[in-house]
């Protein structure tokens, strides 16, 4: 049997994070939810989670590490014990439904890494501030030209599938940045295993449905960082 765990960072999420959808949603998948050194009261409602289903699991950090140390830690705890590792936003900005939508076109492809894709088509609904679009544009744009160079739409979006023996590689070591450790890993996959290797085992798979939930944590000192990080990134991995 295939079996996979969905990964999801919180850091202060009281107001976000729905568990009710998440006791409500009948799946196959697990959760590790790593509580990222939160002050509020995220503890324990992910506490109150862990003692619901069986499926669902807690990992405490004592101090704030970010997002992607968060996720790197959630991957290393417990990807030997699944066949494929994924992560997912706790304000479910990507649905339930839709990220098991991702984990069945992994298993049934067997592609490396599967992630979603915020692009707005015809018989989706993508809902995202125009503000919020058009930065996304720029910054995927900028991506895929100066680091990539594979022809990927939307490496930001924070729900994606990954081998779990792929990802003991690629989630091995620290990020070097904290918001743009998603372009590290594809730029891992392509180090170590070549352009042709990610063009053929790496698929963008366009959501059917995506909120933009707004309070982003992302900072606008985050945002100001974001051409040093983009030097960083060049600077590291070309």
């Amino acid at each position: 049997m295939t079996t996979t765990c969905i990964i999801v960072p919180c850091y202060n999420e009281e107001n976000r994070i729905d568990s009710t959808a998440f006791k409500n949603y009948s799946t196959t998948l697990d959760f590790l939810f790593i509580n990222d050194g939160s002050n509020d009261n995220t503890q324990q409602i992910l506490d109150e989670l862990a003692d619901y289903a069986d499926n669902f699991k807690v990992l405490h950090l004592k101090k704030n590490v970010g997002k992607a140390e968060a996720i790197r830690q959630g991957v290393l705890s417990t990807s030997k014990e699944y066949n494929f590792i994924g992560y997912l936003d706790a304000d479910l900005s990507t649905p339930l439904n839709e990220i098991e939508r991702l984990n069945k076109i992994a298993i049934e492809s067997q592609k490396s890494i599967v992630m979603g894709s915020r692009v707005k088509l015809i018989g989706t609904k993508i809902e995202r501030r125009l503000k919020r679009h058009l930065s996304g544009r720029i910054i995927a744009t900028c991506i895929d030209t100066f680091l990539l160079q594979l022809g990927i739409y939307d490496t930001q979006c924070g729900a994606k599938i990954i081998q779990s023996s792929l990802a003991n590689v690629i989630f091995k070591d620290p990020f070097k940045t904290k918001w743009l450790f998603d372009v590290e890993l594809i730029l891992r996959t392509k180090l170590n295993f070549g352009k042709n290797y990610c063009l053929q085992n790496i698929m963008e798979v366009p959501l059917l449905t995506w909120t933009d939930v707004g309070a982003s944590k992302i900072t606008l000192i985050d945002i100001l960082n974001l051409p040093f990080n983009f030097l960083k990134i060049y600077g590291h991995y070309k």
